[in-house]
């Protein structure tokens, strides 16, 4: 395997470890704003709005980072 190769195997690698990171992240806010949301329409309120920020925020990252990595790994396959 040449140093190229194993560079470009590397990047994949790490591209399909931040999309999977990143999906999990947005995952556990969003199941944390909907547990939040549930909290505040059957008792007990926490901060739901901030629930949703977060879950909002931690989504548009995620989609913003798997969107360049993926466009840099198109680029490195050419």
């Amino acid at each position: 395997m040449t140093a190229k190769e194993l560079r470009k195997e590397f990047f994949k690698q790490t591209t399909i470890l931040v999309t999977t990171t990143f999906g999990l992240v947005a995952a556990l806010a969003w199941n944390g704003a909907i547990q939040s949301l549930f909290k505040d329409i059957f008792g007990t309120a926490s901060d739901t709005v901030a629930m949703f920020g977060y879950a909002i925020l931690i989504t548009i990252i995620a989609v913003i980072t798997i969107f360049y990595f993926s466009r840099f790994e198109e680029k490195m396959n050419k």
